[in-house]
């Protein structure tokens, strides 16, 4: 599958949707990524680190991902499965949709935040692996948010609220997984086991789900994942074919990650350090991950397991000067608020976009600058200006650039000249204390040269 493959390869069916990739997209630089569903009533994941530093086998009896307690209490053995047994008495994992209210939910007040962190697209879950839908979407038979829980239609209210706020509209969709419409598939307990439902069944009902997406929201995002079923990749009347020709009438701009199989796709993923192969292979790619170590809104983390804002921001503009987007996902509670740890990591990069968002985005890397880690720097370039984010004040010697250019024309994020001087190893600054804590951005002209 595309997902995490080096090298995917598009079968020619899926040839004709290969094009560049729309400019609005690889401007945006910056997504917020919202999880949200019964899972949220437990809010339960034993935060033990990010995807891609654990071995899987742990992972999965383990899992983090708070989304994801469907599967890990089913594993026997599990903490998950003793935490379900101790909590709720080993109740059926439906009960968490009964009990999940949105009671406090204002779809237009998270995109005010969402706003405010400076991103430019949005994407909420409409289905995640548990099987529940966050719209009334055909076939479900009443397992959504429309006739349970929350009785709403939680997805045309991000929609609404997203466009309100002038940002792009995605949606995410589990294709390749849904616990719920194969109960007889066992859970998943390590990375080995292909356990997705195949067949044309479930290619057929999924296939609908994304088509009246399509309908209701035309999204400018489509955000699959964990693949798709092997049954409607081919041509055919429930092909995925089908659905990206739809999409791109829909939306011409619009764009797909690359976790619909291996069919088509316009950017790839990796998602915390896993899939890291597929960043900066001369395709546009975007790196996701949450505030936290869990997508899904956890209760066992706390600030030292989540991204403070100045680790938020570096994060942020590390992907940037690699020349990548970053996808930061926030969990909310089952009564629908933003968790205040998460909010103040969201308020904090959106501080730090205020001062130094005009060196970041709609801006390309400034290979020649020479991203390195001691001292902390990274490059961005906006026509004739390449911009240097560094890691901490004080002096530093910068590398990549003409001495008479550091010289004349350093400056800091207000256009405030930089001290410089040149010395034998090369022009040293003297990085500012910075005012919004974080990478210190300092400016440079190329036409100064």
């Amino acid at each position: 599958m595309a997902m995490f493959q080096d090298n995917p390869v598009r079968p020619d069916n899926y040839a004709r949707f290969e094009r560049p990739t729309p400019a609005w997209f690889s401007g945006a630089k910056l997504g917020i990524f919202v999880h949200w569903g019964p899972y949220s009533v437990p809010a339960w994941g034993e935060p033990i680190g990010a995807l891609g530093t654990i071995e899987k086998t742990h992972w999965f009896k383990h899992n983090p991902y708070a989304e994801w307690y469907f599967n890990t209490i089913r594993i026997e053995g599990s903490p998950a499965a003793e935490h379900q047994k101790t909590v709720y008495g080993g109740a059926p994992y439906d009960d968490f949709i009964d009990a999940w209210k949105a009671e406090n939910f204002d779809a237009d007040a998270v995109l005010d935040l969402v706003r405010r962190t400076g991103a430019r697209y949005f994407v909420p879950t409409t289905k995640h692996h548990d099987g529940v839908t966050l719209w009334d979407a055909p076939g479900t038979n009443g397992r959504n948010t429309v006739a349970r829980g929350p009785r709403r239609d939680l997805i045309g209210e991000f929609a609404d609220a997203t466009r309100k706020a002038g940002l792009r509209f995605g949606v995410y969709y589990s294709g390749g997984l849904d616990w719920h419409f194969r109960p007889e598939i066992p859970p998943i307990a390590n990375e080995e086991e292909d356990l997705r439902p195949l067949d044309a069944g479930y290619a057929e009902y999924a296939y609908h789900h994304v088509d009246d997406l399509l309908d209701r929201y035309a999204p400018d995002v489509l955000w699959g994942d964990i693949e798709w079923p092997d049954a409607g990749k081919p041509s055919g009347p429930f092909s995925m074919e089908n659905l990206f020709e739809k999409f791109y009438t829909l939306r011409p701009d619009g764009v797909s990650n690359d976790r619909w199989g291996e069919t088509h796709w316009d950017y790839r993923t990796s998602e915390y350090e896993h899939g890291r192969g597929a960043e900066g292979d001369g395709q546009a790619w975007e790196n996701c991950r949450g505030v936290g170590y869990s997508f899904g809104f956890n209760q066992l983390e706390d600030a030292s397991h989540l991204l403070s804002g100045p680790d938020a921001a570096a994060n942020f503009i590390d992907i940037v000067a690699r020349g990548g987007n970053f996808l930061l996902n926030i969990g909310l509670t089952a009564s629908g608020e933003v968790p205040e740890g998460q909010r103040e990591t969201l308020e904090h990069l959106g501080a730090w976009n205020d001062l130094n968002g005009h060196a970041v985005f709609d801006s390309e890397p400034y290979s020649a600058g020479g991203n390195r880690d001691e001292p902390w720097v990274r490059w961005t370039r906006t026509g004739n200006t390449v911009h240097a984010f560094i890691g901490s004040p004080g002096e530093v010697v910068l590398g990549g650039l003409p001495a008479e250019i550091v010289l004349s024309t350093a400056r800091d994020a207000h256009g405030t000249p930089v001290s410089a001087e040149a010395t034998a190893e090369g022009a040293r600054i003297l990085v500012p204390v910075p005012e919004v804590a974080g990478p210190v951005l300092v400016s440079f002209d190329l036409s100064a040269a």
